[in-house]
């Protein structure tokens, strides 16, 4: 399972539309639309027992944030762009509401901790993850065309729990499943 922020469908078809002609270049495996999103805590293994503490948790933790705006523009590559494994659009956020973020994602982790459920370490790292390589690629050149999108903005208002169910999607992809929706307070 994974807490996230999900933009929505007039978002993604938009940085969809800006990604399609590019597609077809480079040999890229390419997320699909409607798995786009910003992962706030992701949480690997989820009990049945734990769900619903996991669930009023996270309504907790949303409820105390304000509702903030963003928009996705820009990208980068992870773990860098001289040996990028994963391309990501990027968000832009002013100051203020980058730190709301950061508190929605510490939020979002400490609910899973107090539920009992083990949460990634990793330090987080707002994007939405756009193709993942093969291989280690020198991407500098998907970079400056990731730097050249700039999406409508949206509010973000809610937080989504999502279950991943692997290898039930097309290609054997994970299939995506929104548990919940929880809104932000504010």
């Amino acid at each position: 399972m994974f807490a996230a922020i999900v933009p929505p469908e007039e978002v993604v078809e938009d940085l969809d539309a800006f990604l399609e002609p590019r597609r077809e270049h480079g040999f890229f495996r390419w997320s699909p639309p409607e798995q786009l999103h910003v992962t706030l805590a992701f949480l690997a293994s989820v009990s049945d027992h734990a769900v619903e503490d996991l669930e009023e948790g996270l309504a907790r933790a949303a409820a105390r944030r304000p509702a903030f705006p963003v928009r996705i523009a820009g990208g980068g590559a992870f773990p860098d762009p001289a040996h990028a494994r994963v391309l990501y659009a990027g968000l832009d956020l002013t100051f203020e509401d980058r730190t709301e973020l950061d508190r929605l994602a510490t939020g979002a982790r400490a609910a899973a901790g107090r539920a009992g459920v083990p949460v990634d370490g990793r330090r987080f790292r707002p994007h939405l993850t756009v193709a993942r390589l093969g291989h280690p690629t020198e991407a500098t050149r998907w970079l400056r065309v990731l730097d050249a999108y700039e999406g409508p903005a949206w509010t973000v208002d809610r937080v989504a729990l999502v279950a991943s169910h692997l290898g039930e999607g097309p290609r054997g992809r994970p299939r995506y499943e929104t548990v919940a929706e929880l809104p932000l307070g504010g």
